[in-house]
């Protein structure tokens, strides 16, 4: 399934600016990045679950903010897509 997952991490102090840098790096892992704060990740749920799990564990639940969308396996029609940055599709090989 596809899910958007966003994050808002407060980065005025260092501890902050690390869990920025830790949430990315595991999102990086999980999906492609298609905003600053936003990811979409082609996820089964147990994956799903795990990195929930390990995202929630990264974060501080009293200065930042974290959001799945799951968008489901039928996010074709769900998306719709305006701007210069080109789309993809992510059950598609990635070229490089």
């Amino acid at each position: 399934m596809l899910v958007l997952i966003t994050y808002d991490v407060n980065t005025e102090d260092p501890a902050g600016r690390r869990r920025l840098r830790q949430i990315a790096k595991q999102c990086v892992n999980y999906g492609q990045r298609v905003q600053d704060s936003v990811f979409e990740c082609m996820l089964d749920p147990a994956q799903c679950r795990m990195l929930q799990a390990r995202l929630c564990s990264i974060m501080d639940p009293e200065k930042d903010s974290l959001r799945f969308y799951y968008l489901g396996n039928r996010y074709e029609k769900k998306i719709e897509h305006f701007g210069c940055k080109q789309t993809y599709l992510p059950e598609e090989p990635l070229i490089l």
